[in-house]
């Protein structure tokens, strides 16, 4: 059985949840490579490189990269024009 080439963004969501402190799943991002607005969860993600690799749904242009080293955690969330998220209620 082949492993499937990538997953939707709920799989990242943790990761980036471990080092925002935030759940982006229901998060919105406008991608700075065609202009669509996207749910988080809704995105393509890559894990089979050394780290985790999240791709827009409708161009396939990087969003964001994430990756763990063994001294720091490295996020570039530059292929994102825009991050929207939610606050939960006070």
């Amino acid at each position: 059985m082949t492993e499937p080439v990538h997953v939707d963004g709920n799989a990242a969501a943790g990761a980036l949840a471990e080092v925002l402190g935030i759940d982006v799943t229901t998060a919105a991002l406008t991608c700075a490579g065609c202009g669509r607005v996207g749910v988080f969860a809704e995105t393509h993600v890559y894990q089979r490189a050394p780290g985790i690799v999240v791709r827009c749904q409708y161009c396939d242009h990087v969003l964001a990269r994430l990756v763990h080293t063994l001294t720091d955690v490295r996020l570039d969330m530059r292929g994102a024009q825009s991050w929207r998220i939610a606050l939960p209620p006070r």
